[in-house]
């Protein structure tokens, strides 16, 4: 903003008018500051280049910006999705129009003016502010978790103290104190995107949070270890921050930073609430249209991480009553959640005071948020395709299948060995049935590698980038070849058994083995379990 204040910016320009590189265009529309800083650039979550123990892996913001460059998966200004990349995007088109580095011009131009001595985007820190360093806990009675280096530095690399979050913060109650001219603070501070209504939205960098009826702008930030949050109440200048240096038991951190909020929100700007519930029969009807699965803007698409929108469901129940509930979603807020439907299609929760609103068209729902998020990013409704609510039963019938198969292979053959029994097969059924078996067991191999990597990539995020890239390539290669394989030759299997009129047993094992095999390869080209990119 200090850039667009010296006119070297414009918020609703192309961002490629200032880049050495392209970035192509969506739809026919090209990115803009404005759709950076809220949030909407529609690019894809990217993971590969974020975190690393190694501060080898840093690179300058030039190179990071063309050779992290995620897919474009929602045309600009339509879908707010969290975008890392996005971020220092920006920071790297300051850079170019500054002629500075980041680290230089922070440092410079906004942590000199506030006196901010115990604050830096360096990494790893400069050596007088080691000593002053929290060490982050992953769990109890682990060591401490090594430094976490943020490839993308702007995104999230901020080490402070609490006394100079505090000056910012009163920096930016104080109307952009000695950053920013009064008008562009407030034009950073209340531009609203446009979103699902009536939900919190994206100001400018900040974004609305809405406790009880006093309107806030608040930020987050997460590393793996490290979990803060700021909120600023402009009308009556106020602002509360807090950080924590572990995620806590079951993800506590999220819930405790919830409450805090919340609850000071209610203890020292109490409001009252004259909500009027919609018609129950209407409110169950509504509640109906509104269940499902969903998936949410913030995430992969069109790679293997794709999968874990497999593995981790967003689902709206209803009850007997009528009433919605959001399981998936429990976790944002601290205390139990009892949605009433206050209009047409938004839900208060009673006890934090947040709202759960979707967006209808034509009669159906087809996106909603929570207020926590839903200013950088919605849920929309799950394709049938890639539903979870039958594909994980089906998955899981499908490797039970495999496994069976698989060992049935090397049994048979002992038990044959055993009696001195001869096979019923021979010729080409027998190849097939074997080329059959060594798929299966390729598949499994597969399966193995894929858990193994998403065990890791669950308790080390900086494992993704890098030190796994040779494991990711191989199981890309491995599952589409493994999956067809088992396709083709499981297919072949059957329709020997069935003009060789083999017992309806084996039949009936070929045709599952068959459909087992579909299943997988589905899945396999569902959630891109292929291709050789390292940009996800």
């Amino acid at each position: 903003m200090q850039q667009v204040e010296a006119g070297k910016l414009d918020l609703d320009q192309d961002v490629n008018r200032y880049l050495d590189f392209e970035i192509p265009p969506r739809d026919g529309k090209p990115i803009t500051l404005r759709h950076i800083m809220t949030h909407t650039a529609g690019f894809e979550e990217s993971v590969r280049y974020l975190i690393s123990r190694d501060p080898d892996a840093l690179m300058p913001l030039a190179e990071y910006a063309r050779i992290a460059l995620p897919e474009r998966v929602f045309a600009p200004g339509t879908t707010p999705a969290y975008s890392n990349y996005a971020t220092a995007l920006a920071a790297c088109i300051v850079e170019r129009v500054s002629g500075m580095s980041f680290d230089d011009y922070v440092a410079d131009k906004i942590f000199a003016p506030l006196d901010m001595q115990s604050s830096t985007f360096r990494q790893p820190l400069p050596g007088r502010l080691r000593d002053q360093m929290s060490k982050g806990y992953m769990a109890i009675g682990q060591d401490p978790s090594p430094f976490e280096i943020v490839i993308p530095a702007p995104a999230g690399s901020l080490s402070a103290s609490g006394a100079d979050m505090g000056r910012f913060m009163i920096a930016h109650l104080q109307n952009g104190g000695p950053l920013l001219e009064p008008s562009t603070a407030a034009q950073m501070h209340n531009y609203r995107a446009p979103n699902i209504a009536p939900l919190n939205t994206m100001a400018l960098g900040f974004y609305e949070q809405r406790l009880g009826n006093t309107r806030a702008i608040a930020h987050g930030g997460d590393t793996e270890a490290f979990h803060s949050y700021l909120w600023l109440f402009p009308e009556y200048d106020t602002g509360l921050y807090i950080s924590m240096n572990s995620p806590g038991k079951a993800g506590a951190a999220q819930a405790i930073r919830a409450a805090l909020g919340h609850r000071f929100a209610e203890r020292y700007f109490p409001s009252t609430r004259d909500d009027q519930p919609v018609d129950p029969q209407i409110a169950a009807e509504h509640a109906r249209m509104l269940a499902g699965s969903y998936t949410m803007s913030r995430g992969a698409f069109t790679n293997f991480l794709s999968l874990l929108q497999l593995l981790g469901p967003n689902e709206v129940v209803v009850d007997a009553d009528g009433r919605i509930a959001l399981p998936s979603l429990d976790n944002l807020s601290a205390g139990a959640r009892d949605w009433v439907e206050i209009e047409p299609f938004v839900w208060r929760d009673t006890v934090t005071g947040e709202r759960v609103a979707a967006q209808v068209e034509d009669g159906r729902v087809i996106r909603f948020s929570i207020d926590t998020i839903s200013p950088f990013t919605v849920l929309y409704r799950t394709p049938t395709g890639a539903d979870p609510a039958w594909l994980i039963p089906s998955l899981i019938a499908a490797l039970a299948i495999v496994v069976l198969a698989a060992l049935a292979w090397p049994v048979r053959a002992i038990v044959r060995r055993r009696f001195a029994a001869d096979f019923a097969l021979s010729g080409r059924s027998l190849l097939a049935y074997r080329l059959s078996r060594a798929f299966s067991w390729l598949v499994l191999l597969a399966v193995a590698g894929w858990a193994a990597m998403i065990i890791v990539f669950s308790s080390d995020i900086g494992a993704i980038g890098g030190p796994l890239d040779w494991l990711i390539q191989l199981l890309r290669t491995l599952t589409p070849l493994a999956s067809v394989g088992l396709l083709v030759t499981s297919a072949w299997h059957l329709l020997g058994t069935i003009r060789d009129g083999r017992r309806w047993t084996m039949r009936l094992g070929a045709v599952l083995l068959v459909l087992a095999a579909l299943i997988l390869t589905w899945i396999t080209f569902r959630f891109h379990l292929y291709g050789y990119g390292l940009v996800y």
